[in-house]
């Protein structure tokens, strides 16, 4: 159907370093992210604790080493549970640079693998490499994290180190063929780490519930461009890609991460289709006077087979009426941005107040918007509620699954274009918590796309349809 603009940059991989095993370049049940109060408030790791070559006393500098820190506490605990071994702590050290003003002074070896202080440029890269100096090593620009932080919040710097710590956790127990596997392996390991600190289990840690919804909005940045194939030698994945894998590990643990991302895992990053250059021209985006018979096609395109092989009974389409600025009469309220009324099976969507906007996101987020609704459809026609916190959360993991239809080719019609699904995650983040859109539920952005992860990779099993399946 459509697809995302490409993030404003990405993080540049280390390009002449075949030296290096890997480089960073996009960078995979909610607690509530307070500190326990079985724990005394978190303090900065002393300098002489964690060396970190060239760091400063910058917040990010700060923020990099108690990360660091914490990073080596946990994989020495967690480490030999999962891999059955001890960790063995990084041998190369850790470097902090501005290459814009590095002093060669103070990196006489260079800095990992020997890298120039101007290969970090923009990036962070963990590498090991056998004979360079400072082999099994952490680089990271500090002027690059500390920009990425004032944008994307304080908790930036630490989930770059987890990655990058991601990497060298691969490089003790080996890694996936695939480069995008091997990057979102490291996204959800850092989500192992990342839900430790959550739950107030770091010393020097701290990260609370609205930064979770920062943290994902950042990841949008650290995406290939929309249209990198997922074959290429450093793709690292779409936004969905990375966010799944990074909530994955966040939910469940870092035997998840260890055991589900062999060769079957399924990506959402795609390339443009050669024989279709419209699509790539349009960047993915059907023209919005087609985008409602699109929408109107998929979703009943999805649902019919569904009621009728799963739930044994035939499905009643609802119609799918837009709206501008007031909701129709039948809403139980006219501020109202999508609406479901069940007297008359409609599906309503506001133009001016929500379509609109959601679709310079992209055409797929305004299908996700109305697939919130049309998900209250389906469970009104299974005799579940339609108006309580349950039937928003399951709304939201339907719009999931349907997503998961179309970019399966299942939803009869349309054919996904690259980027769609994180089209969906932005959506989400950006307007699914405004009472107008997801009513009679107060759910975090995080919870929101870890609802509709949960409908696009497990399935109707997921979506809180026990009593009807």
């Amino acid at each position: 159907m459509g697809t995302g603009r490409a993030g404003r940059r990405r993080w540049a991989t280390l390009t002449a370093a075949a030296f290096c095993l890997l480089a960073l370049t996009g960078c995979s049940v909610v607690v509530t992210g307070l500190a326990s109060p079985a724990r005394p408030p978190a303090t900065d790791v002393a300098t002489g604790d964690v060396r970190v070559v060239g760091s400063t006393d910058e917040e990010v500098d700060v923020l990099a080493r108690n990360a660091l820190a914490d990073l080596e506490t946990f994989w020495a605990e967690e480490f030999p549970e999962v891999f059955g071994t001890q960790f063995e702590p990084l041998q190369g050290g850790y470097f902090s640079v501005d290459p814009g003003n590095a002093d060669p002074a103070v990196y006489p070896n260079g800095i990992g693998c020997g890298a120039a202080a101007s290969d970090v440029e923009s990036n962070a890269f963990y590498c090991v490499a056998p004979d360079a100096p400072n082999s099994d090593s952490i680089s990271y620009d500090r002027t690059f994290l500390a920009e990425l932080g004032a944008e994307f919040g304080r908790f930036i710097p630490a989930l770059v180190m987890a990655h990058e710590f991601g990497h060298a956790v691969q490089a003790r127990v080996g890694s996936p063929s695939a480069s995008i596997a091997v990057e979102t392996q490291a996204d959800c390991l850092a989500g192992t780490w990342t839900r430790w600190v959550a739950e107030g289990e770091a010393e020097h840690s701290v990260l609370r519930t609205p930064e979770l919804d920062e943290l994902l909005r950042g990841y949008l940045q650290l995406r290939d461009p929309v249209g990198t194939s997922p074959g290429q030698e450093q793709a690292h994945g779409s936004y969905f890609d990375r966010v799944s894998a990074f909530q994955e590990g966040f939910d469940t643990g870092t035997e998840a991460c260890r055991d589900n991302f062999g060769p079957g895992r399924a990506f959402t990053q795609t390339g443009f289709d050669p024989s279709n250059p419209t699509d790539a021209a349009r960047g993915g985006n059907a023209p919005p006077d087609e985008l409602l018979d699109i929408i109107d096609t998929s979703l009943p395109g999805a649902w019919e087979p569904a009621f009728d092989q799963v739930f044994g009974e035939p499905f009643d389409p609802p119609s799918i009426e837009p709206f501008d600025g007031d909701a129709p009469g039948c809403a139980p309220d006219g501020d109202l941005d999508l609406v479901y009324c069940s007297d008359e099976n409609v599906v309503g969507f506001d133009t001016s107040d929500l379509a609109s906007p959601a679709y310079e996101l992209g055409d797929f987020a305004v299908a996700t918007a109305v697939a919130l609704p049309y998900g209250l459809a389906v469970r009104d026609q299974l005799g579940l509620s339609t108006d309580d916190e349950d039937a928003a959360r399951s709304a939201v993991c339907l719009s999931g699954w349907y997503a998961a239809r179309v970019f399966e080719n299942e939803a009869g019609g349309p054919v996904v274009s690259p980027g769609d699904i994180d089209e969906s995650v932005q959506f989400l983040l950006t307007f699914g918590n405004e009472p107008s859109v997801v009513p009679a539920a107060d759910l975090t952005g995080f919870q929101l796309v870890d609802l509709f992860r949960a409908g696009f990779v497990e399935g109707l099993e997921a979506c809180g349809l026990d009593d009807a399946l």
